[in-house]
């Protein structure tokens, strides 16, 4: 009897391309994953992975077998997902994964709605950015993602995935009070050139996105500070620190001494619901897509 677990570990080396990437993606340790697969090289008898440079690459046996564990992976999460369909209600745990801006701005209504249409369905969310949420949806650790990407930069989606638009976020320019433009009715982005940047962590996505967009349009800007949290970002603009983008999902009271003018041209980021493909027929992604969507639709 093949492992479920082993086959599921195969496949993501040969999804992700490396013994490392793989276990980077299921939680797991390199060491781990190479012991998985002496195992399941054993159960087979066959060589699944040889060396390759410094990394590995499947055999035509192990190919062979992870185009095999790719159904049968597919199988496993459709039956489960039929089971609940057949039983037609939305009921057991849900876990879901968000960014923090959607955690704070989105699912306190979308689960108070779940609670109320749905008592016997225990949905439980984790704050997670969205590569985090990506990888654990991937490797089935939770069962749905809410995520972003921007209106100049997707982001790319594994493949088995789907997803369903819930709505566009705007995003504005804070200044601190007292910055030549802040009676401007609307900014742009090259008018900030000589300007400090409070900007998010360095390497995130969101990140990388402001760099790309702000060297579009011919600003190489100066990052002061780093920060996640929008009330350490405006605290930081309100002293006088720097500007900042600043979205609108899940933003804080403004502070004393911040004044927040949009962007001539708009900018936006795109959210997202993500979940599985084959378990699209479950009522309990249906719900919580559907109490998310309705959430969404609430902030006008």
């Amino acid at each position: 009897m093949l492992s479920l677990e082993r086959l599921r570990i195969l496949h993501a080396i040969d999804t992700y391309g490396s013994v490392s990437a793989a276990a980077d993606v299921l939680g797991v340790t390199t060491s781990a994953v190479s012991q998985q697969m002496a195992k399941l090289e054993r159960e087979t008898g066959q060589t699944l992975l040889t060396r390759s440079g410094r990394g590995v690459r499947l055999t035509d046996a192990g190919r062979l077998l992870s185009g095999h564990a790719e159904r049968i992976l597919s199988l496993v999460e459709l039956a489960h997902s039929d089971l609940e369909a057949h039983r037609g209600a939305a009921v057991g745990d849900l876990t879901a994964g968000a960014f923090p801006t959607a955690v704070r701005g989105l699912f306190p209504a979308a689960l108070r709605a779940l609670r109320a249409a749905h008592p016997q369905l225990r949905p439980t969310v984790h704050e997670l950015e969205p590569h985090d949420s990506l990888a654990r949806l991937t490797r089935g650790d939770i069962d749905l993602a809410v995520v972003l990407d921007w209106y100049n930069k997707p982001l790319s989606l594994p493949g088995g995935l789907a997803k369903a638009p819930l709505f566009d976020d705007f995003v504005d320019i804070a200044l601190p009070a007292g910055h030549r433009l802040e009676d401007r009715a609307e900014i742009d982005l090259g008018e900030l050139a000589d300007d400090d940047w409070i900007a998010w962590p360095d390497g995130g996505f969101c990140h990388e996105w402001l760099l790309f967009t702000l060297r579009g349009k011919g600003v190489e800007p100066r990052i002061a500070h780093h920060a996640e949290e929008h009330a350490t970002v405006l605290a930081l603009v309100a002293a006088g620190l720097g500007v900042a983008v600043i979205p609108r999902l899940g933003r804080d009271p403004m502070p004393e001494g911040v004044r927040v003018v949009p962007v001539r041209h708009t900018m936006r980021r795109h959210i997202y619901a993500v979940w599985r493909a084959d378990a699209d027929r479950r009522p309990a992604i249906r719900a919580a897509v559907d109490a998310l969507g309705a959430a969404a639709g609430a902030l006008g």
